[in-house]
């Protein structure tokens, strides 16, 4: 991935949030003085930081999403690895949510399976057998990002921003041991009634238990871990759709059923 040289090895995670939480509480969460500036993992400290804020002024830390898993998605953004975010309470939703489309920021929908732990996975070291032991059940999902910045030139800034999430809508969990082959697992979208998009779960690193693998060993490298009970979002069956205001967006699993969000 393509990011800047960093700032200083003696930098401080804890002062470049500050500077960031300023800048987002003026409405800016690119802020031009510091394009340029973040190494990847730098980029990501700064999200666990302002992460840490949001969680000590009652957020809850619900889970984490990957993103950026699949050969679409990649060359969509000119990326060649997947990326991470934190999911909070104030944005998970449920199947039929609606979502104003006025209070978002060039809103866009990608189509995934949740995950939901029943054991913590903590990296280094953690395999895809461990990954699909430690899950208990999966949903249907729609991620809905906003497009907050330039996220191909300002990649570091674009994962300091929490990887541009906005929030998650859930469809009905089944277990693992129910769902069948994860590779296999197929979404037909469409919008305002219209057949839009498509994909299968093999379009996820292979095999969607593969993005919970990623991610416990991502999270070891900044002493963060996937706990039981948390979701995550492994990442788009699909290219990601920009929606406009008044779309309905259906997106059907077939046997693990559909989520629906619409955005007045």
């Amino acid at each position: 991935m393509k990011a800047g040289d960093g700032i200083a090895p003696d930098w401080d995670a804890a002062a470049t949030a500050d500077a960031f939480r300023r800048r987002l509480a003026e409405g800016v969460h690119f802020p031009q003085e510091w394009h340029g500036r973040l190494t990847i993992d730098q980029a990501y400290e700064v999200q666990f930081e302002l992460m840490k804020r949001r969680v000590a002024k009652g957020r809850t830390l619900m889970g984490w999403k990957v993103g950026l898993t699949s050969e679409v998605m990649q060359r969509q953004f000119g990326v060649d690895e997947p990326c991470l975010g934190n999911i909070l309470d104030d944005g998970v939703f449920h199947s039929g949510a609606e979502l104003p489309f006025d209070e978002l920021i060039g809103p866009a929908v990608e189509h995934e399976l949740c995950f939901e732990m029943a054991a913590d996975l903590v990296g280094p070291g953690v395999t895809d057998a461990a990954a699909r032991a430690a899950a208990a059940s999966v949903r249907p999902a729609i991620e809905v990002p906003e497009t907050r910045g330039d996220f191909t030139r300002q990649l570091a800034l674009a994962f300091a921003d929490n990887a541009q999430q906005k929030a998650v809508v859930l469809g009905e969990p089944r277990t693992l041991a129910s769902a069948g082959d994860l590779r296999e697992a197929a979404v037909v979208v469409t919008v305002n009634g219209e057949a839009t998009a498509e994909g299968r779960g093999e379009a996820v690193l292979g095999d969607p238990i593969r993005s919970l693998t990623w991610l416990a060993n991502r999270l070891a490298d900044f002493g963060q871990r996937v706990s039981a009970g948390q979701l995550v979002m492994a990442g788009s069956l699909t290219r990601q759709l920009r929606v406009a205001k008044g779309d309905h967006i259906v997106a059907d699993y077939g046997a693990l059923g559909m989520v629906t969000v619409a955005f007045p």
